[in-house]
This record gives structure tokens, C-alpha cells and sequence, in this order.
């Protein structure tokens, strides 16, 4: 699924490093023929405005916008786990109830779906979990279990985009 409108041809091209001023808009899979639910969507507002190479988006996206002119709008289909990688299930892990009172709120209510921020080790920077089960010990402790996957880790994943400015 690839189609491309390109108004311009001595318009300037998305090279790496290109700053891009866009509407895009990513999607999942299609299912029975219907297009899969918008992941973002900035058509109906203001465009977004980022930096290639910066990681704002996955490099396999990147990858599939350089050489494109401005003023293209096109759509392309990434395939199973090539956005945002195969889902790793070393990603799954235990975090003891302990520890997380040490990081966070002690009162905190851990539900199923919750996503979770962390702090990297080196204390500069965060990722995030989702919740995916929570368990109480015989002992009255508790461990929670996080996927640190990234939500769309192999799955397909359509985006569409519109690019309305390269510098």
C-alpha cells in the first residue's frame, strides 16, 4: 500500500538531519478490510515539527521518508515488528512491591493496563511499563508484573503523511 502525490518536482527533498514540518498520522493493522485505529493523528490540528535522526520517530519510518520531496503526501504499510521492533519476552519482568515503594508512591494501586514511568539507572532519563499482572505472596508480599515492550512491538503499522515543510 504505497501511493504518492507529489506536487513539486524541484521541491527540496527529505535528506538525514532534515528538519520537517508534517501532518501524519499512524495507524494499526487493518482488520476485515477496515483501516486499524488511529495510534496519532495530526491532521485534525496543529502539524507536528521534528528532527530526523533524533529518534521522534522509529527508524524504519525514517528510513521510508528520506527522498521524498515536500509537499508529498503518501501513505505506506510498515510490516509486523519493522516500526517498532519483534516484542522481546525478556521485556515481561517481575518488579517486586518493595522496590517500587522505594521508587514511588508507597500507597500506589497497580492495575492491569496502568502504564508505569521508571527511572534509568543513570537517573537522566525515564522509560515506561505496562502493567500486566499483579500478585500477592503467601508471605503478604507483592510483585507486579511489567511489559517494557514498546506497545506496537510486532505489530503492522500504516502511516500516513503529508510533508508541508524540509529545511
Amino acid at each position: 500500500m504505497s501511493s504518492i502525490d507529489s506536487p513539486d518536482p524541484s521541491a527540496t527533498l527529505v535528506q538525514p538531519g532534515s528538519f520537517l514540518t508534517l501532518h501524519y498520522r499512524m495507524a494499526g493493522p487493518s482488520l476485515d478490510g477496515k483501516p486499524g485505529a488511529d495510534i496519532i493523528n495530526t491532521f485534525g490540528g496543529k502539524p507536528a515539527t521534528l528532527s530526523l535522526g533524533t529518534g521522534e520517530l522509529s527508524p524504519a519510518i525514517e528510513q521510508r521518508l528520506l527522498g521524498l520531496a515536500e509537499g508529498t503526501r503518501t501513505s505506506f504499510e510498515l510490516a509486523a515488528g519493522e516500526a517498532f521492533g519483534e516484542r522481546n519476552p525478556e521485556l515481561l519482568q517481575w518488579v517486586a512491591r518493595k522496590l517500587l515503594n522505594e521508587l514511588g508512591d508507597p500507597d500506589e494501586k497497580y492495575n492491569i493496563g496502568d502504564v508505569v514511568q521508571f527511572p534509568t539507572p543513570d537517573g537522566l532519563g525515564q522509560y515506561a511499563g505496562a502493567v500486566q499482572q499483579v500478585k500477592a505472596g503467601a508471605d503478604g508480599s507483592q510483585a507486579v508484573q511489567f511489559d517494557f515492550n514498546h506497545p506496537l512491538a510486532g505489530q503492522p503499522v500504516v502511516f500516513e503523511v503529508h510533508l508541508i515543510g524540509v529545511l
